[in-house]
């Protein structure tokens, strides 16, 4: 691996301060390059342009004692190097535009030379990651002629708690980042977002997302390696596979690769899916249904940073950062024998779990922006809602009857039907209704709850058994409404929202609440 140091160039220090055998004075620069177990590759040498001739004579200095040294020149101009804005600015733009390979090059920030505002300045890059290195501190030796002394210090500090303005802005964007530009409105889910955010900044360790199918945790993956990326922590591919999809004697190849010959088929070699996501992120989906065996090797995997190939008997290495997908509870998989307790262990280091789209009310509205948006974005034409209809829908997305039963993914699908009807780029109440009835009708299939399977859940066979089929559908709507509702009175609104306006006194929950009893239900059997 590389060593490069990043340093500017010291005016006072740097410059001789009387002729004569320059070797005999302290000049931090330069001896940086002289240390005899130190080997500097490069040597970013930061200098504003009117110090040119100084620079040029360190360069060659430098290039004198250590020829094995590239010292390149980094011009940035500052009018007052003593200006904290100023500085600090030209700094940063200076560490956004440099092209950092972590994988394949150590970087040392030399905070020696330059004013103290610039040194500062680099500490708080470096601390932040914008610079993806450690400090190096030089110090003049005891006896003239000798280059002196050093020291590396690794930063290990809580955060900066004076940071610029910048540094909020750069975190606010950081979780709209995540959050793909949303501007969501429910506390729990922000809070959530912001922790993800700190933590996947701060680690490398695995990262286990939770939630029901829909809920957005493939997305909430990439733009987590999105983000990681734009930081320079990683350089790495996303690698993203749904593990449902590799079951069976093809997994172990898919995520380990093979040998040529390994198999019957095995025509070639083949990386496997640990080896491309090295240096980056690979994201296994529905890690629950991967197989007891691959689970065993993935742990090594995940521990070592090693494993070996079907067929090989030499191992391979791989540095990529684990991020796990899941519908199901691991918990229950290991009691049941299916998940091993190691892996889980390993993998439930940071476990987030997101909400179902119903869970978050406050954001229907500004997902339904974000998706007429993104429509314009790929489609090339703007859609919008009348007024009547963009209320519509929203009343029927927050209300109980919404089910959403493939969270994000039925939202979505919803807004991409009604932008495709919307004539002139115009969704009407017509269509509004139409795409409600459709998936009213899509929630009521088999597999969902409705119909019979929502009976048997609440009631004993005997008793299904002896409704009237009237009774049967209209009972089965109310379960299905007192299932999905947060309360009783939420229950009675959405069932009796129409009578309850030529009402002026209205008391649902209780006739939601007496109707149940015919059948000697509760409440607290919904709650169950």
């Amino acid at each position: 691996m590389k060593t490069v140091v990043i340093g500017m160039l010291g005016i006072t220090l740097d410059a001789m301060k009387k002729r004569g055998d320059r070797w005999q004075q302290w000049r931090p620069t330069v001896d940086v390059c002289r240390q005899e177990d130190l080997v500097v590759d490069r040597f970013e040498l930061i200098f504003q342009p009117r110090f040119k001739t100084l620079a040029g004579q360190i360069t060659r200095d430098i290039e004198s004692v250590s020829p094995e040294t590239d010292v390149r020149a980094q011009h940035v101009e500052l009018e007052d190097p003593w200006d904290f804005e100023e500085v600090y600015g030209a700094l940063h733009d200076f560490a956004s535009n440099y092209n950092f390979k972590p994988e394949r090059e150590q970087y040392l920030v030399h905070i020696t030379t330059g004013t103290h505002v610039a040194q500062i300045c680099q500490f708080l890059l470096t601390e932040s990651r914008h610079i993806p290195g450690r400090l190096l501190q030089t110090s003049p030796p005891k006896k003239k002629g000798r280059p002196g002394s050093y020291s590396i210090i690794d930063l290990d500090l809580s955060k900066y708690d004076r940071i610029a303005s910048r540094f909020r802005l750069e975190q606010r964007e950081s979780r709209d980042f995540l959050k793909s530009g949303i501007a969501t409105r429910n506390a729990a889910f922000n809070k959530l977002i912001e922790r993800i955010e700190q933590v996947a900044i701060a680690s490398k360790a695995p990262l286990l997302l939770m939630g029901p199918t829909g809920a957005g945790k493939s997305q909430l993956a990439r733009r987590i390696f999105e983000l990681k990326t734009l930081r320079k922590q990683i350089s790495g591919r996303f690698v993203e596979v749904n593990c449902a999809t590799i079951r069976g004697d093809g997994a172990m190849s898919a995520l380990f690769g093979h040998k040529k010959g390994a198999f019957t088929g095995a025509a070639g070699p083949r990386d496997g899916l640990l080896r491309e996501a090295n240096g980056g992120i690979l994201f296994l989906d529905e890690i629950g249904e991967l197989g007891l065996e691959e689970q065993a090797m993935l742990l090594r995997a995940v521990e070592e940073g090693r494993f070996l190939p079907v067929g090989s008997d030499r191992e391979v290495e791989s540095d990529f950062q684990l991020l796990s997908g899941t519908n199901r509870d691991l918990h229950e998989a290991v009691a049941k024998g299916t998940f091993r307790d190691d892996l889980l262990a390993r993998i439930n280091l940071w476990t987030f779990q997101l909400p179902a789209l119903r869970d978050r009310t406050e954001d229907m509205e500004p997902n339904l922006d974000y998706e007429l948006a993104r429509w314009t974005e790929t489609q090339g034409e703007r859609v919008t809602f009348s007024k009547e209809a963009r209320k519509l829908f929203l009343d029927f997305a927050v209300s109980p009857a919404a089910v959403w039963a493939g969270n994000f993914r039925d939202f979505s699908a919803a807004l991409q039907r009604m932008a495709t009807l919307a004539e002139g780029g115009r969704i009407t109440v017509p269509i509004a209704r139409e795409e409600l009835e459709r998936l009213r009708a899509s929630w009521q299939r088999p597999g969902t709850a409705g119909g019979e399977e929502i009976l048997a859940r609440f009631l004993d066979e005997s008793v299904v058994a002896s409704l009237d089929l009237f009774d049967r559908v209209q009972l089965a709507e109310v379960l299905r409404v007192c299932s999905t509702a947060k309360s009783l009175s939420d229950a009675g609104r959405t069932l009796f929202a129409e009578s309850r306006k030529r009402r002026t006194t209205t008391n649902d929950a209780d006739r939601v609440r007496k109707y149940l009893a015919r059948f000697d239900l509760a409440w607290s059997d919904f709650q169950r």
